[in-house]
């Protein structure tokens, strides 16, 4: 299809800009629209305002508390109770010096006198248990009441810290447990004894804010998120760009592709979708819009393929970690599971995105504008850390810490041949600053995450939801499928990954266990669908971080994200139903390549359904027969797959036909 003349104007407009530029706009304009940005939408963004000297002491205290953090999960042997009081002590700590009480204009190098009490309290609460940890295990269930008072004022510190940094959602969610805990939930006939034995559990004890996701983070993501900060100053992220604008950067409606293919990239080394969005797509939405794509598409294509980083191996956020914890298996399986889905994830969004430029007719960058692939490959080195930390992991021949380890100091050695990102001892001090501040959030998520899934244990509600929902379903697994989806997308409204998968884990993964589902297939699935909640309106955080930078409308762009995203909604369906997609109970290596096969045909079928075209506009009966075929192959029965695939063949038939009669007919028209 030839373009029109507008889209050529347009497309003429693109190429007089380099691929790594956003238009015209001086950089600090670009700077200042992304900072707002992400104060808007990404509550870790909104930080105190610390100048001169204060903001040095500030570096050195966050540098320190990551020193601390890879010294104690490489070499400590502490107690466990020590060490994890002891973190969440200097999380506490730390947390309050980061973060304000209110977003908006702060005043420089100032901390209110409450800020400094609450801080000082909290941290002291944390540490007293770290300091009397043994005394304290070995007393039993007699507690003293100022001790209980001291486990009120830590609990209140870690939840009024999570507010700061991750926002309301979460804490309204364990809020309302608590409440039930006290008033319905707890045995104890008295309001006392109920409020005590709470305290004592969700704050003495491994089943609170000392639980799995608390211990996870201090074992695991910390120096991961360490190493996330040390790669970042090494410029893979402005490599991932243009390795991405060589390769797809020529293709029809180019802009949009590299924002898939170049989220998908940084998505291994950046597990937050709002940070991925505006990082790259400060770059990509004004290139897709200057290319033709409207807004609204813009900025939902880079907001579903940012979204997808945290479904992409090697380091896929938080909460992939605890997967491993939860269904006791060794992260290097995880990530190897998580392969097919993350492929076939951005793989959806790439044929939307692909017919969509089709539809509008665009272009590609020309060939002369693009980056050389010689160019690129002098710098592929930088690639190496990640090299390093996927072959560590993946042999097992390091611990996943060590890993991370070793692939920091990579990092290092790797920026001392990129003259421009040299980690000099500054940008050292500020890469383990970083590490630190990022931590914080992630750590108090954790935190509050445990205290929800605490008191769902304690109080026997994870039963009642799971033969609830049993009970409802039937014997039918893909209406628990179903209900299981809309929990994880209604309680993700808000609220980070790590909590929601969380939550999930203790209540709505048991479900679909018992209803055959297999122990990990079922994790897999509520960590897809807490993740697709930052698509999903009516909070859809990373749609509308998007959103800001197209200045699309918010509403629109997240029903457009979650349209593009639609194999983020297929493929959990797939691989509850068949297990192979992740390896599990593979007879074979043709097992693999069938439903590869058919999951792949099915996402043609549902995306050309929802964009309504192929190679001609589609008329009503080809996109309910296309989304049909579609659908019908979540389902692993090779009958489902005969019809579901010969219904798509059909539609493709149909379209081809169509396109060339409509070829026919305005040759024939120009011949007149």
């Amino acid at each position: 299809m030839l373009m029109s003349k507008g889209t050529e104007t347009k497309e003429a407009e693109v190429m007089k800009n380099d691929a790594g530029t956003v238009g015209s706009a001086p950089e600090e304009d670009i700077d200042a629209v992304v900072d707002a940005v992400m104060k808007k939408y990404d509550r870790e963004s909104n930080t105190r305002v610390w100048e001169g000297k204060p903001k040095l002491i500030v570096s050195i205290v966050l540098a320190l508390f990551s020193v601390f953090c890879i010294y104690v999960t490489l070499f400590a042997s502490w107690l466990e109770e020590i060490r994890l009081s002891s973190f969440v002590g200097l999380i506490v700590l730390i947390g309050y010096i980061v973060f304000p009480a209110k977003k908006g204009v702060q005043k420089v190098n100032h901390m209110p006198w409450y800020d400094i009490v609450i801080m000082i309290a909290g941290t002291a609460s944390f540490f007293y248990f770290t300091f009397n940890a043994y005394g304290i295990i070995q007393q039993g269930a007699k507690f003293e009441t100022y001790q209980i008072l001291i486990g009120l004022v830590g609990i209140a510190a870690l939840a009024e810290l999570c507010r700061r940094s991750v926002g309301l959602p979460i804490l309204i969610v364990a809020a309302a447990f608590i409440v039930y805990a006290l008033i319905w939930g707890l045995v104890n006939p008295t309001f006392m004894g109920r409020l005590n034995y709470l305290v004592r559990s969700l704050f003495y004890s491994k089943e609170g804010i000392l639980s799995t996701p608390i211990n996870t983070c201090s074992k695991f993501i910390v120096v991961f998120i360490i190493f996330g900060a040390f790669l970042e100053r090494t410029g893979i992220a402005d490599f991932f760009i243009q390795a991405a604008n060589a390769v797809v950067g020529g293709f029809s409606g180019g802009p949009a592709k590299v924002a898939v293919v170049a989220s998908a990239l940084e998505g291994m080394v950046s597990g937050s979708s709002v940070a991925n969005t505006v990082g790259s797509g400060s770059v990509t939405i004004p290139l897709m819009k200057r290319t033709g794509y409207k807004p609204e598409f813009a900025a939902a294509a880079e907001a579903s393929a940012s979204t997808g980083g945290q479904i992409m191996p090697p380091i896929m956020g938080a909460a992939a970690f605890l997967m491993a914890d939860y269904v006791a298996k060794p992260y290097s399986e995880i990530i190897v599971m998580a392969i097919l889905p993350a492929i076939l994830y951005f793989t959806g969004i790439f044929i939307s995105v692909h017919l969509e430029a089709k539809k509008l007719g665009l272009r590609g960058v020309p060939r002369s504008e693009l980056p050389r692939f010689g160019q690129l490959a002098k710098k592929l080195y930088l690639l190496l850390p990640l090299v390093i930390l996927i072959y560590l992991v993946s042999s097992n021949t390091k611990t996943i810490q060590t890993a991370a380890a070793i692939a920091i100091v990579a990092a290092v050695i790797v920026s001392l041949f990129n003259k421009g990102n040299r980690i000099t001892p500054k940008r050292f001090l500020e890469a383990l600053a970083a590490g630190g501040q990022g931590t914080i959030s992630v750590a108090a998520a954790c935190g509050i995450a445990g205290i929800i899934a605490g008191t769902i244990t304690m109080t026997g509600l994870a039963n009642v939801i799971i033969n609830g929902i049993v009970a409802l379903a039937g014997d039918q697994v893909i209406i628990a499928l179903f209900l299981t989806m809309i929990c994880c997308i209604v309680l993700g409204m808000g609220v980070p990954t790590t909590a929601n998968y969380c939550i999930m884990a203790a209540t709505c993964a048991p479900i679909l266990v018992r209803m055959g589902v297999p122990l990990v297939a079922a994790h897999f699935f509520v960590f897809y669908f807490g993740i697709v909640a930052d698509l999903t309106p009516p909070v859809a955080l990373a749609a509308y971080a998007g959103a800001a930078i197209a200045q699309s409308n918010p509403m629109k762009t997240a029903l457009q994200s979650t349209k593009l995203a639609i194999a983020a909604f297929i493929v959990p369906y797939a691989f509850a139903l068949n297990p192979v997609m992740l390896f599990i109970d593979v007879t074979g290596p043709m097992q693999v390549v069938s439903i590869i096969i058919t999951s792949l045909v099915g996402i043609f079928g549902v995306a050309s359904a929802l964009e309504g075209y192929i190679f001609v506009k589609m008329n009503p009966v080809q996109r309910v027969m296309a989304a049909a075929g579609g659908l019908l192959l979540i389902d692993p029965r090779v009958l489902t797959d005969i019809i579901g695939i010969a219904l798509v063949a059909v539609v493709i038939g149909w379209q081809v036909f169509a396109k060339k009669r409509g070829t026919a007919v305005k040759a024939a028209a120009c011949a007149k």
